[in-house]
């Protein structure tokens, strides 16, 4: 059974099916295929993750009609406090402080739990007339010529378009079946994530402190509850993930510190390895990838999920007026218009996580004073501060409509 789409989509997670409602606001017609099954996708232990959603992409969410959905489950980030630190002795004097009074805009962005976002979004695709969703398809070939791409599954179905999106992550088939490679380090770090329940209120106030081992993220959640994105050695992560949670408990206090009173663990503990992948190549003959399939970096600055938002957001605009023009949106020339817009930001995350990860993931006495002396200068330096606070909220730049809160 063959059917057509404009875009074909490969990848039913956060940026696939962001995506298809920014493409399907714009009057194209989206096919999803997703690997995993919908009701194991919608169900509230597939990530334990937090995101830290930068301004921009809450209006992003805002523009594609999530917002007033997510409202209640999104934790305005009013402050950021990074520091060095080691176990048991607390934070550094010298602490990077950027407060979002400091900007017109307002928050800086918000802390938006997985269990709470992928529902919103799944529901808003399932309501969309103009997207076919379908769960457990396992692509197994996909083939370009001059007019569209064909995508076959598994179960021999055969989805024909004009346009294919790589969102299947960092071990992309989308681009393995294109020949594309990737340039990958591995960091011998993992990321141990959860929440907790503290005593006193965090003020929607997001904390990094920088450990020798790896950053340690205490980032706040609706409530008095913050979420935790803990980096650590593989080998110490072993240990602690494996342990029970009266030990991971007793592993975390030194370095969470007693700030907000007691706390305790809720819910369940997660695992993500550390790694950096970066395609050679983000578009094809008819093939862009998007998020973790063009580039997956370091939760070190919180810009994972952003970073796919931005994919998506310039994508949408570029397929979406070059459909109003009567352009072929799957044309080399359509796609370039991607690629350019994309490339410097892409390069700039990449490196910037990269060298971020390096200088603070260690114990070195001269690079532990030199960072301390640089986030100490950022803190005293009105106008640098801002133009901190206003890239990491996602203001800067050629910024696209949707992240703007404007329709496609």
């Amino acid at each position: 059974m063959e059917q057509k789409h404009d875009v074909a989509i490969v990848g039913g997670g956060l940026n696939g099916t962001a995506l298809a409602l920014s493409l399907a606001q714009a009057g194209l017609t989206v096919v999803v295929l997703d690997r995993a099954p919908i009701d194991i996708r919608a169900d509230a232990g597939f990530d334990g993750r937090s995101y830290a959603l930068a301004l921009a992409s809450q209006r992003l969410l805002a523009a594609i009609g999530l917002w007033d959905g997510l409202k209640i489950s999104a934790q305005p980030i009013l402050k950021v406090l990074a520091s060095d630190g080691r176990p048991g002795e607390g934070a550094s004097p010298w602490v990077l402080d950027l407060d979002h009074a400091e900007i017109e805009e307002g928050p800086m962005g918000y802390m938006v739990e997985d269990r709470a976002l992928r529902p919103v979004l799944l529901d808003a695709v399932a309501r969309n007339d103009a997207i076919t969703h379908i769960g457990g398809a396992e692509v197994i070939a996909q083939s370009a010529n001059a007019g569209g791409v064909s995508v076959t599954c598994a179960d021999g179905s055969v989805h024909n378009a004009r346009l294919l999106i790589g969102a299947d992550g960092r071990q992309s088939g989308t681009a393995e079946r294109a020949g594309i490679a990737y340039d990958r380090k591995d960091y011998g770090q993992d990321a141990l994530v959860c929440a907790v329940a503290h005593e006193h209120p965090h003020n929607g106030i997001a904390h990094q402190f920088f450990m020798p081992n790896g950053p340690l993220a205490i980032l706040p959640l609706v409530g008095n509850k913050s979420a935790i994105v803990w980096s650590e050695d593989r080998g110490v992560a072993d240990e602690l993930h494996e342990g029970s949670d009266a030990d991971f408990l007793e592993a975390l206090m030194p370095r969470f510190g007693d700030f907000l009173g007691e706390i305790t663990l809720c819910g369940a503990r997660y695992r993500y390895p550390l790694g950096l992948s970066l395609a050679k190549s983000f578009v094809g003959d008819r093939m862009v990838l998007i998020g973790d399939a063009a580039q997956g970096v370091h939760p070190i600055a919180g810009q994972g999920l952003n970073q796919g938002l931005r994919d998506i957001a310039t994508l949408a605009q570029v397929l979406a007026d070059a459909h109003r023009r009567g352009e072929d949106i799957g044309a080399p020339d359509v796609l370039e218009r991607h690629r350019q817009w994309r490339s410097f930001d892409r390069t700039a995350l990449v490196m910037a996580t990269d060298g971020f990860n390096r200088l603070f993931s260690n114990n070195n006495l001269v690079l532990r004073f030199g960072r301390d002396l640089g986030m100490a200068a950022v803190s005293a330096l009105p106008g640098l501060r801002r133009r901190v606070m206003r890239e990491a909220a996602g203001l800067n730049g050629d910024v696209p409509r949707l992240l703007k809160g404007q329709p496609v």
